[in-house]
């Protein structure tokens, strides 16, 4: 399986403006920048993207894993924290802080933690970014 998305950049580093597409439409010419990236200017950044697909990866790979367990979450909310550090003369993602909070009817604490942990390692995302700090908060409420 492959998905693509593009990019699109036009100007200078600090007043340029670029464009986010993906294949499938679900971001169409989405607008980013040195302002939305820096500054908190609107449009979107390469860090929110990625928290966006951590938390929906890790998310889906919950589920699988509870699945695996004979449990079905009633729901997984994820957010991921995505930290963004100068390193040198350049940045790297630094950290990723998933906190997750989720509903899984019959579910014990120890069965919780060890298989959100199990999420938390396995899916794709996070080997993507291995070589970043991530860690997990989890909450399972009743």
């Amino acid at each position: 399986m492959k998905k693509t998305a593009s990019a699109v950049w036009k100007g200078d580093l600090k007043s340029g403006i670029g464009s986010i597409s993906t294949e499938t439409g679900v971001l169409k010419d989405a607008p980013y920048g040195f302002k939305a990236r820096f500054e908190g200017g609107p449009g979107t950044n390469p860090e929110e993207l990625i928290g966006a697909a951590h938390a929906g990866c890790f998310s889906m790979a919950f589920s699988m894993i509870l699945g695996g367990a004979g449990l079905t979450a009633d729901e997984i909310r994820t957010t991921a924290e995505v930290t963004l550090d100068k390193v040198g003369e350049g940045f790297e993602i630094t950290a990723v802080h998933l906190i997750l909070a989720a509903k899984i009817p019959g579910a014990t604490q120890q069965q919780f933690d060890e298989l959100s942990k199990a999420a938390k390692e396995g899916c794709p995302v996070s080997k993507v970014l291995k070589g970043a700090n991530i860690t997990l908060s989890a909450t399972l409420e009743s």
